[in-house]
Parts: structure tokens; C-alpha cells; sequence
């Protein structure tokens, strides 16, 4: 049964990837994103949005599902982090995807069983050096998944995706090479660093009636880093 979803950002990566399964399943996808980009290439209606400087949102009257794929990679030494940093990491994690949320949610209420995805980061199961600023704003997301999912129950379903490093754009200055993509997939169990496609596929299935019995999970597609020990 075709369905109705928003994506929030979706021009690259992994939303980018989670549209074109929506689209290939025959569902219909609505977005906001700060320039059409690829989305619009797609037949996507795309509203503006500013992760940084939100605005309200005009969403069809029902919504079966919603995707928050805004997100920042800034990595440093905690002595070089200011406020600034901390607020606009927590500003596009998590201030935007409240603004989105908030938008939406007469129309996510109006489907009965919608679902919403939103991204987190393996760095709040897995402490690492230099992810101190987009750990805490993602922390802050997983806090927010969780209450809204003891909120929003039984019409809405609220789950997290945390990936590992994945090779998209926007984890480009990490993967630019060939070196880079050995060394950092040397540090996974698995030994490779995750594909958007992989994780746009787990998206897809939370906002599928699949997972109609699962609401409140942070769900950790990262190559076993966060739990897995394996010997050299």
C-alpha cells in the first residue's frame, strides 16, 4: 500500500538513498531541504529548510512517516571546542528535528501509525577522541527519541538509527582516500565502513509496517564497533 512520508534534508547520503527506495517501492516522499538538489531531479517537492535557522513547515494533511537526516561531522580536540560548536552541533541534531517534528505532527497524528527515524552516532555507545561536541548533541537525540516514543504511543513510533562512519558526502574528509577507507575499516569487527544504501535500507524498514511492533530503539547499524571485540 502506497504510502506518504517527509524527509528532512535527503539530498546526498543517506537520505538521498532512503528517498530512492521510498520512491521505488511506489511510495509518495515530501521534503525540506536548504536547495532542491537531487530531490527535486527526483520529482520530490522540496520546501526550504534551515537546520540552523528552522522555519515552520507546510506538510500534506496526513503523514505516515517522517526522516530527520540533517546532521554535522565537525571532529576536535575538547581544549579547541567553544559554545559555539556545542550549539550548532545541538543546534541541527537536535533543535532542527524538534522544529521538523513539531510541523509535522498533526499530520503524523492523522495516520494512526506513522513512524519517525531519526539519526544518531555510534560515538554516544562507543566513547572516541574528538567527537565530544557531536556526542553530546546526539545523546541529547537518543533522550529525545526515547520521550517521544513514551509520548507519541500507541499513533506514533519513534526509533533511532546510529551508524558508524558510512561513505557518504558527508563523512567525505574522513574517506577521501584509499588509505583512509582501509584504516577506518580496519577498526570495525567487520572490517569495512557501512554503505548508505545499507542503512537506508533499515531506515526503510522502520517506517514499513515490518516494524510495527518496535518503537523507542536506537538502533546500531556500525559494523559491531559499539559491542564487538575480536581478536588480532
Amino acid at each position: 500500500m502506497s504510502k506518504t512520508f517527509a524527509i528532512i534534508g535527503g539530498n546526498s547520503g543517506i537520505g538521498l538513498a532512503t528517498v530512492q527506495r521510498l520512491l521505488a517501492a511506489g511510495h509518495s516522499v515530501h521534503a525540506a531541504a536548504r536547495n532542491p538538489g537531487p530531490l527535486a531531479e527526483l520529482g520530490v517537492p522540496v520546501q526550504p529548510f534551515d537546520a540552523l535557522a528552522p522555519t515552520p513547515l507546510v506538510w500534506p494533511e496526513k503523514l505516515d512517516g517522517l526522516v530527520y537526516c540533517p546532521g554535522t561531522i565537525a571532529l576536535k580536540p575538547f581544549h579547541r571546542l567553544t559554545e559555539e560548536d556545542f550549539l550548532r552541533d545541538y543546534r541541527v541534531n537536535v533543535l532542527g528535528a524538534v522544529a521538523a517534528l513539531q510541523s509535522a505532527l498533526p499530520a503524523l497524528k492523522a495516520s494512526g501509525q506513522a513512524s519517525v527515524v531519526l539519526f544518531s552516532t555510534v560515538a554516544v555507545a562507543q566513547g572516541m577522541p574528538m567527537h565530544a561536541s557531536i556526542a553530546s548533541a546526539k545523546g541529547a537525540l537518543e533522550g529525545l527519541t526515547r520521550s517521544l516514543a513514551a509520548e507519541w504511543a500507541p499513533l506514533i513510533r519513534v526509533n533511532a538509527v546510529a551508524p558508524s562512519l558510512t561513505d557518504t558526502p558527508l563523512a567525505g574528509p574522513l574517506l577521501n582516500s584509499d588509505l583512509k577507507k582501509e584504516a577506518a575499516g580496519k577498526r570495525h569487527p567487520l572490517q569495512r565502513v557501512g554503505s548508505a544504501d545499507e542503512t537506508a535500507a533499515l531506515v526503510e524498514h522502520l517506517l514499513g509496517d515490518q516494524a510495527r511492533f518496535m518503537t523507542g530503539q536506537i538502533l546500531r547499524i556500525d559494523g559491531g564497533l559499539s559491542s564487538v571485540r575480536t581478536f588480532a
